[in-house]
């Protein structure tokens, strides 16, 4: 009887982290069909389009690798662009290891190679407020966005002859939308209200600061380490 309860806890997490993802998936849907249009626009077939998005799974890697594509950039450019621009995810995943310490080398594989920016934000919440991130929430929400993910960048390169002009419909505005939310939301549930504004302000300043003198993706980066920094103050 024991085993059954704890099965059916294990499920009923997975589904709590599916539908806690939910929001999110429109994001993904129209980022997803944007990334297929414009991918499809730059030479690559709709099963290259879908490869890139099994295989390297991040959405400003792919607008990016798909220019770059189109430049007729090198391989080892458009690899080390890739690179760099997923570096963060270095830091995303410091910073929810200490919940998955007791986790095996496998699991804590799966949950790193499926961390998104977007399923980031949603565990930086869940930790917020619970204090914990159980491992099939966290799958839950990362197999919902994965999923969605790749068949959103399906459809738009399917569709991609029919759009002619993404910016039009806003599709552009998508990603930093989302990002803008769930920015709100990690807020909105964070009990110290004072020093999430206080690191929300300062790495904007430093973001801004840093971009004038090097390049965007670098500036992120020094952003968000110094925005780490000063939050564990």
């Amino acid at each position: 009887m024991a085993e059954q309860d704890t099965t059916y806890s294990n499920k009923n997490s997975f589904i709590s982290g599916a539908i806690d993802c939910i929001p999110t998936l429109f994001g993904y849907l129209s980022i997803g069909f944007a990334c297929g249009v414009v991918s499809k626009s730059c030479g690559m077939t709709i099963l290259e389009t879908v490869a890139m998005s099994t295989f390297i799974y991040a959405g400003s890697s792919q607008f990016a690798a798909a220019g770059m594509i189109l430049s007729s950039a090198s391989v080892p450019g458009v690899v080390l662009t890739v690179f760099l621009v997923n570096l963060r995810h270095l830091l995303m995943s410091a910073s929810i290891v200490p919940y998955f310490s007791k986790n095996s080398l496998f699991k804590n594989f799966t949950v790193g190679a499926l961390l998104t920016d977007e399923t980031f934000a949603l565990a930086s919440s869940k930790a917020n407020s619970e204090d914990k991130i159980d491992y099939k929430w966290m799958m839950g929400i990362n197999l919902t966005a994965y999923i969605n993910w790749i068949f959103a960048t399906f459809i738009g390169a399917c569709f991609s002859s029919l759009i002619y002009d993404y910016k039009k419909f806003g599709l552009d505005f998508a990603l930093p939308a989302m990002f803008i939310g769930l920015l709100i939301s990690s807020v909105k549930e964070n009990s110290n209200l004072r020093r999430s504004c206080v690191i929300i302000i300062s790495s904007a300043v430093i973001l801004i600061i840093s971009i004038k003198f090097l390049s965007a993706n670098t500036g992120i980066m020094i952003a968000a380490i110094l925005g780490v920094i000063i939050g564990g103050e």
